[in-house]
This record gives structure tokens, C-alpha cells and sequence, in this order.
């Protein structure tokens, strides 16, 4: 098969095309013909070699977290998918024609194959996020980060839980961030007194998607550090803030997020769209840290 691969840690440009051996789906895994795949940051960041001490490679290294396409191959004990059924989900090696999924979802109808490619890692993230956060009904949230990928999901997925958002991004991202259902704010210094300018009658939780450092204000601007989380910020255990790691509850994060897909409460966001060659530039592209939503790849 074709896949996109890097044999040693560097810049985009270490990416090419090139032949690899067919991956096989193991107990409860499923294998999927690939259609299309998104870029994370965790993708880029392992491609660099940021993560080489916590998640070191073996190369050649296939990118690729997500990815969405058809069933080809059932691995032992898996119940509830057929070869043919369309799925996304969690993927080792996703940028490829062929990926073995660890977690999966059926795409809703109201979505797009690519749409579902950009859902898989951002969704569950989202989902788990905000579950560490507490029941959201009723509650004013804050969302650092709004307009990435993880961001953009929890912004859409809180306010189907009946939450009032904001959400912190540069001006230049405010109308999107209206457009998903968020109150925008500006993030850096100041941002205590942006939010209660937005929100007098204070925040009830926070959820930090981006890892910028904020954290300790968000603790302050909510005045309790159980109801705040990190998805991105490591020095989350020290503040006493929830450290979530999105993959663990993938096997039932993602069937929620289809099922708000389903229902047309959470529709994933795409950018830009790369062909399969191109990924290098699709990991430059969100390697900039300015992305509204995700970056697919399409095969």
C-alpha cells in the first residue's frame, strides 16, 4: 500500500510517499480503506520529535491519528461493524490507503467523509474534556483556544449541552467563533477583565485546549481548579487541575459525537483540504498554530 511516511524526526519536508507494508486489524480493532485523514498537533509534534521521549516512533513512522473511510477487515472480537460499514475513528498510521482503527464510530449521514475524517481525535478529546468539567446545563463556560480543532468541537459540543460559551481566540477569528455559538474573547493578558466585561455574572468552569499557559488565570477566573481541565498543559496535576488524555474513552466519546452529528448539534469544521501528496504542506499548514478547525488530507 502507499502511505505516507518520515524515516527520521524533522521539519515537514522529511514526509514522502512511499510503499509500506499492509497493516491488519488485531483483537477489537477494525481495518479500514482510508479516504481521508486530518493533521493533529499531536501528529506534527511527534513528526518533529517533541514527543520522542513519551512516544517514541519506529521508522519508517506512518502520521495519522484519525481517519475515516470503509470496513475491509474485522479483527477478533469485534462486534457490531461488517466489512463495507463506514466508519471514523482512532487510527495508528492514518495517513495511509489502508489503517487499523483502536476506536470507532458510524458516520452520521449528515456528514461528509472528510468531515468525519476531521472528527475522530477532536471530538473524543472535546467530549472528555468537558465531562472532567462537570454537568454543563445551565453553566457559563470558558473555552481557551476556541477556533482549533479540539476548541471548535468543545465550543459546539458544550452548547448542545445546554452551556452559554465563551471562547478566547484572536480577533481575526471572532466571527467564527460566533458561528459555532460562542461569546469571542481575546486571549492573553487581560483576560480576567475581557471575560467579566462578557460575563458579570461569572464563569462556572473552563476547559484550556491549547496549552499556552494560561492556565493559572483560568483557575483564578473560575475560583475552583475542580471544575477546570486541561487537554494540552502538563503542569495541570500541580495546579490541581484535570489533566484528560481524549483517546482513553475513544470507544464511547466517539458513538456520542456521532450521535450529535446525527442530530445536527455538532458538525466538524474544516479549513483546507490537502490531496494525499501534499501532505507535508497540510502538516506546515497546522504546524502554524493558526487554524480555524482541522486540516484534512484526502486520498
Amino acid at each position: 500500500m502507499r502511505a505516507v511516511q518520515f524515516s527520521e524526526y524533522g521539519d515537514p519536508e522529511v514526509l514522502a510517499v512511499a510503499e509500506a507494508a499492509e497493516p491488519h486489524a488485531g483483537p477489537g480493532q477494525v481495518r479500514i480503506l482510508v479516504q481521508a485523514s486530518s493533521v493533529n498537533a499531536i501528529d506534527w509534534k511527534i513528526r518533529a520529535g517533541y514527543l520522542h521521549e513519551m512516544m517514541p516512533v519506529q521508522f519508517p513512522a506512518i502520521p495519522g491519528s484519525d481517519a475515516a473511510g470503509t470496513v475491509d477487515e474485522v479483527g477478533e472480537g469485534v462486534e457490531g461493524v461488517r466489512v463495507g460499514d463506514s466508519v471514523f475513528g482512532l487510527a495508528q498510521g492514518g495517513a495511509a490507503e489502508l489503517a487499523v482503527l483502536t476506536a470507532w464510530a458510524p458516520i452520521p449521514a449528515t456528514w461528509s467523509v472528510e468531515q468525519a475524517a476531521a472528527a475522530g481525535l477532536v471530538s473524543t478529546t472535546a467530549i472528555a474534556g468537558l465531562d472532567a468539567i462537570g454537568d454543563l446545563s445551565g453553566a457559563t463556560v470558558l473555552i481557551e483556544g476556541a477556533a482549533g480543532g479540539v476548541g471548535s468541537a468543545a465550543v459546539e459540543i458544550a452548547v448542545a449541552q445546554g452551556a452559554t460559551v465563551i471562547g478566547t481566540a484572536s480577533e481575526s477569528k471572532h466571527d467564527y467563533l460566533r458561528s459555532l455559538g460562542a461569546v469571542p474573547v481575546t486571549y492573553g493578558e487581560g483576560l480576567a477583565e475581557r471575560v467579566a466585561a462578557v460575563a458579570p455574572q461569572g464563569v462556572d468552569a473552563a476547559l484550556d485546549t491549547v496549552g499556552s499557559g494560561s492556565l493559572a488565570d483560568l483557575v483564578a477566573i473560575v475560583g475552583d481548579a475542580a471544575r477546570v481541565a486541561s487537554v494540552a498543559d502538563y503542569n495541570a496535576p500541580a495546579l490541581g487541575v484535570a489533566m484528560v488524555q481524549g483517546s482513553a474513552d475513544a470507544a464511547v466519546n466517539l458513538p456520542r459525537a456521532a450521535d450529535l452529528g446525527a442530530r445536527g448539534a455538532y458538525t466538524p469544521r474544516i479549513e483546507a483540504t490537502f490531496p494525499f501528496d501534499q501532505a507535508a504542506a497540510a502538516h506546515a499548514h497546522v504546524q502554524t498554530g493558526r487554524t480555524q478547525g482541522k486540516v484534512v488530507i484526502t486520498l
